[in-house]
């Protein structure tokens, strides 16, 4: 069957470029990880250190979903196999279109998959703090902020990734002054950290009854979350400790009580807050999460920049820029501009498609940009 041939060339050429990637990614080294993390946790013991344990049944979740990808994608090369096979032999044309359907679907997942195996920085495996504040603008602005976390929170739930919040301040009138989430899951820093910068929104504003079009701006900060075997140094005299009520919802408790923590890092000017806990004590140990992320983010930021000098390189994306605009009217895009990747399909994105947005950067030349607002 002639037509066949170019079908199975194309398999053979996936098949190879899985091969290499899985070689790559180190699957038997893997393997043998997770049984030495299964042994772990059946030891006696195991669960005597809580917070040691969840680590490792973490870690041991993380390898699981990984090595879970690969099988697939195996199995997934097996079948091709079979109905190729098939087709030769029964000359049967009308599997043709279920190959080709299959193959470009296994081609898709493939890069996807070629993209995590570019995630090789330090803290690209950690789970993400992503951290969104609406700029100057009011209700305009903090509705655009609200919008960026359902696309966000979206996104999550497409890639199986868990999200926690760890602070959410609403506005006033609409949308919200501050949010902060984790987001957990494997490479969720790695793939976050694209998304880093200011956010512009082109829109007929919905608050102006004259449907004026308005520009509003967000800004987006993402960090690692770094564990605590990881060392970050926060000397308790370079912060200040502000004390307030929460605002918004949480019940009785939430609002009556000064439970909620503002840290202030004086020497870098960096401040961080949290008042979804019940007692300060637990907000204060969540604000300094945060804070942990964004000093070690800065470390990573600080070593990039030198080695950029010692390599004659230059980083293209400085604090404050513009990363993306999403425009409404008087027509319907998405671009990046740092990669000059765009669609037509504003609501997919604004739905959480925005994968194809994070693969063009990291394809770009992984020069990453440590931004924020």
């Amino acid at each position: 069957m002639e037509a066949l041939l170019p079908l199975k060339d194309r398999l053979d050429t996936l098949r190879t470029q899985i091969d290499e990637m899985i070689a790559h990614q180190g699957v038997d080294r893997m393997t043998e990880q997770l049984a030495d993390l299964n042994l772990q946790m059946e030891s006696d013991g195991f669960w005597d250190d809580p917070d040691a344990a969840q680590e490792v049944s973490r870690k041991r979740a993380r390898i699981e979903q990984t090595l879970a990808r690969w099988q697939a994608m195996r199995a997934s090369v097996e079948e091709l196999d079979v109905l190729v096979e098939l087709a030769e032999e029964e000359e049967a044309d009308e599997l043709l279109a279920e190959i080709e359907a299959k193959l470009d679907a296994l081609e898709e997942t493939a890069e996807e998959r070629r993209v995590e195996l570019m995630l090789s920085g330090e803290a690209d495996h950690y789970d993400a703090i992503l951290t969104i504040h609406p700029g100057a603008g009011g209700t305009e602005s903090a509705d655009w902020a609200s919008m960026l976390l359902r696309m966000y929170t979206r996104w999550a739930d497409r890639s199986g990734f868990e999200v926690e919040t760890l602070e959410f301040t609403p506005a006033e009138e609409a949308g919200i002054k501050s949010v902060t989430l984790v987001i957990r899951g494997e490479y969720a820093y790695g793939y976050l950290k694209a998304e880093a910068g200011v956010h512009r929104l082109v829109r007929i504003s919905p608050f102006d009854a004259a449907k004026r079009r308005h520009t509003s701006f967000a800004s987006v900060f993402v960090s690692p979350d770094v564990p605590d075997d990881v060392e970050v140094t926060v000397d308790e005299k370079d912060l200040r400790v502000d004390v307030y009520r929460a605002s918004g919802a949480g019940g009785q408790h939430v609002n009556k009580t000064s439970s909620a923590v503002r840290l202030t890092h004086i020497p870098t000017g960096i401040v961080v807050q949290c008042q979804n806990e019940r007692s300060q004590h637990q907000n204060k140990a969540q604000a300094m999460k945060v804070l942990r992320g964004r000093l070690y983010e800065r470390e990573l930021a600080k070593r990039e920049e030198e080695l950029d000098k010692l390599t004659g390189e230059k980083s293209e994306i400085a604090w404050g820029s513009q990363i993306r605009s999403y425009v409404f009217q008087p027509y319907q895009m998405v671009k990046d501009h740092r990669t000059g990747h765009e669609t037509g399909n504003v609501q997919a994105v604004m739905d959480g498609d925005v994968g194809p947005f994070i693969r063009a950067w990291l394809l770009r030349g992984m020069a990453a940009p440590r931004k924020g607002a």
